[in-house]
This record gives C-alpha cells, sequence and structure tokens, in this order.
C-alpha cells in the first residue's frame, strides 16, 4: 500500500500502512512504532479501522479471525525464542487430545529457560530443547512431534497423554484432513530418555498406548477398562461368514464377548448406517463371537461407569454359560 501521508503539529508526515507492517495478517504494535506511528495516533487509526487487539503489544487485521494459529503467531512475533509446544503444537500437528487447544492457554516452551510469564493466556514451559526436537509448522517454530508427545506424557494427564500418543501412532482423519502415522513408539522411547521431571512416569504411561487404537473414544474406552482390571484383545481381525475382513474394536475371546465404540460421527449417510448392520449381522456370526456391545462415544466419555458395568454384567453372563471342562460351546 506504500506510505500515507498525514498532518500533525510538525506539518504533513509520511508514515507507513499499518497493512504493509503485518505479519500473516498480525501487526507489532512495535512495528508500528518504529515506522513512525505516534502511539496515540496508532492507537486511534487502529480502532477506527476495525482491527482487533489479542495481546498487549499485538493486534489483528480486520476480517480475520483470532483463531489459534494466529494466536501463537501474535506471541511467537512477540518473543521470537518461544517454541509451540504441548497441546497447542499438538494441534498444529493435527494431533488429537481430550481438549481442543483453542479451549486452553497457548502453550510454548523457552529453551533459554529464563521467561517464566508469557502474559495473559500464555503458558511458558522452562524445559530444554535440543536442535531435533524442533521443526516448522504452519510458518510457525514448533516442537516435533515426537517431542510433542513426549511433552504431553511428561506432563500429564494419563487420559490425555495416552489420547495424543496413540493419535500421533495412526493414520487419522482430523478436521477433515486425512493424515498418515507422525512417529513410532521408538522414537517417542528415545525422547523419554532424557532426565526430564516426569520422564518415568511418563516410560510407564507409554507402555498403555496402543499403536492400532482408532480413535479418542477407543483409547478412553480401553483405558477405562483397563482401570478396571478388564484386559480384552485389541483391534481383532476376524473373517466372517460372507469371506470378508472385519476387525473388532475389543474382543474377550474367553466369553466370546465383542465390544464395540462407535464415534460422534456415526452413521453420517443412510448408507454407511446399512453397511454397518450388513457388518453387525455378519460378526454376530463369527464363530469367535457369542454376544456384542456397543457403546456410543457419549457412553465412553460421560457414562464410563455404566459402560464397565453392562461389560461385567456380560462378560458375568458368558462364564455362567460356559462349561466347567472342555471347549466352550456356542449357543
Amino acid at each position: 500500500m506504500g506510505a500515507l501521508k498525514f498532518c500533525d503539529l510538525d506539518g504533513v508526515v509520511e508514515r507507513k500502512a499499518l497493512q504493509d507492517l503485518t505479519e500473516e495478517g498480525v501487526l507489532l504494535t512495535s512495528r508500528a512504532l518504529a515506522a513512525g506511528w505516534p502511539a496515540r495516533s496508532l492507537t486511534r487509526a487502529l480502532r477506527a479501522e476495525g482491527w482487533t487487539r489479542i495481546q498487549n503489544g499485538t493486534w489483528i487485521e480486520p476480517g480475520r479471525n483470532a483463531d489459534l494459529l494466529t494466536q501463537l503467531r501474535a506471541a511467537q512475533l512477540l518473543r521470537p525464542r518461544l517454541v509451540v509446544s504441548h497441546r497447542s503444537a499438538a494441534a498444529l500437528w493435527r494431533i488429537e487430545t481430550l481438549t481442543p487447544a483453542i479451549e486452553g492457554p497457548l502453550e510454548f516452551i523457552d529453551p533459554s529457560l529464563a521467561l517464566r510469564r508469557g502474559g495473559k493466556g500464555v503458558r511458558v514451559h522452562r524445559i530444554p530443547l535440543s536442535t531435533g526436537d524442533l521443526a516448522r509448522r504452519r510458518g510457525l517454530q514448533v516442537t516435533g512431534a515426537a517431542r510433542t508427545v513426549a511433552d504431553l506424557l511428561r506432563g500429564g494427564p494419563r487420559d490425555e497423554a495416552v489420547v495424543a500418543v496413540e493419535s500421533a501412532l495412526t493414520y487419522r482423519r482430523v478436521e477433515g484432513v486425512r493424515r498418515a502415522p507422525l512417529v513410532d513408539l521408538d522414537t517417542i522411547a528415545a525422547r523419554l530418555e532424557a532426565p526430564h521431571q516426569g520422564a518415568a512416569r511418563a516410560r510407564g504411561w507409554l507402555r498403555l498406548c496402543d499403536p492400532r487404537a482408532g480413535s479418542p473414544a477407543e483409547t478412553i474406552a480401553r483405558l477405562r477398562m483397563h482401570d478396571a482390571g478388564l484386559h480384552p484383545e485389541t483391534q481383532v481381525e476376524l473373517i466372517t461368514p460372507n469371506g470378508r475382513r472385519a476387525v473388532l474394536d475389543f474382543l474377550f475371546r474367553a466369553e466370546g464377548l465383542a465390544v464395540e465404540i462407535e464415534g460422534y460421527a456415526y452413521h453420517g449417510t443412510r448408507d454407511s448406517h446399512r453397511r454397518d448392520i450388513a457388518r453387525f449381522n455378519q460378526v454376530v456370526q463369527c464363530p469367535e463371537v457369542r454376544c456384542v456391545l456397543r457403546f456410543t462415544a457419549e457412553d465412553v466419555f460421560h457414562r464410563p461407569a455404566q459402560m464397565i458395568q453392562e461389560i461385567r454384567t456380560a462378560l458375568a453372563a458368558a462364564a455362567n454359560r460356559m462349561p466347567t471342562t472342555g471347549f466352550a460351546q456356542r449357543p
């Protein structure tokens, strides 16, 4: 846009247009002041043009949403040494977490270990970083995927961390985008060898992770069963009577009890509903299966005690039907 001319007490003054001072829609107050804008005139002009202040010293241009990416960019422009980390980094990598990153504080690591506070809505972790831990993602300096989930494991809580690890280990569709696995278990384990706080506990939680899990709801269902002392096989492949392959989320093989978890977007269309019914009818005819329990994501996240009770009841009923000697017979 070039320079704009303004009249003040000293006559006509040229100042660079505010839009020319932005970076990806973010304006630093310090950059505008350095370009010749007096503080009072700058604030008046920004408000008149519809700019939005998102942190002290940063504004976003009119018409741009203060989404997570924009907020992270503003914070990093203010303090360039900060590295996006933890749940904020997970969001940039499209790694699923239980709580959306936008609902919590922006998270960064200060590798200089100097900064204690990052301002309102910003959490700064003082943890050492190596060059191998760094990456560029959507124009920002961010912890790599392996370091990101390792930090989540060290910091906890457990459920949040295990969900993130299992998301990073597998193919997932996140925000409408299907992405490939980002890390493997060995790489994460290597990141946990450093003697940082929480590393020992993190290694224990890593052993709970299943690289075959298909969704956060499956992860939490398995953790709830684990905590209840229930340990089914996971992602069990069966061949149905029509010769097709079916993968069960969980199978208690001895009792013939299958447990299936349905995601929030289940039965999105009539065709998907029809395919699910056909699959269910085939699964219940497999010799390995005598009973199928199906739970929604809402059951898993909001009614876990009821889910566990129903599983226990079904297991007890199956055990009562099993012969005391020999092999269990299908009814």
